[in-house]
């Protein structure tokens, strides 16, 4: 039998899943602009309307929005701190967005093989003239 703690990394684990296979078709199509749109959406169902940020109190009393409910505090406040860049204890917008496309590494595939291609063109041209 598993114990609450595995439950709880399992739903996670399934959320994070349902998350990076989403947000790639939700780029596609929507467009850059929607998808930022989409975000800030996101953002503002998930933030403190009294400090305009993501604080561990507004994500746990949100968190069930997602299918997070079963989320520990300790797992709560451990997505808080990957996306914290500014060590505030809190996610402006822009950490919320930059945290979902990192959280997304299939939305990056299509630019990352644009800029291979780039790469080797440049190094044919430069290493044959």
């Amino acid at each position: 039998m598993a114990s609450h703690q595995q439950q709880q990394a399992g739903a996670a684990a399934a959320a994070s899943v349902d998350f990076e296979d989403y947000l790639p078709v939700m780029a596609e199509r929507l467009g850059e602009d929607g998808l930022m749109r989409e975000l800030a959406s996101g953002f503002r169902l998930l933030m403190d309307p009294a400090r305009g940020l993501i604080t561990f109190d507004s994500l746990r009393r949100n968190a069930p929005l997602l299918g997070l409910g079963g989320m520990s505090d300790a797992d709560l406040r451990g997505m808080l701190a990957e996306g914290d860049f500014d060590g505030d204890g809190a996610l402006s917008e822009m950490e919320f967005c930059v945290l979902m496309v990192r959280l997304s590494p299939e939305l990056m595939d299509e630019p990352r093989r644009w800029l291979d291609d780039a790469v080797d063109q440049a190094s044919r041209f430069l290493f044959t003239s």
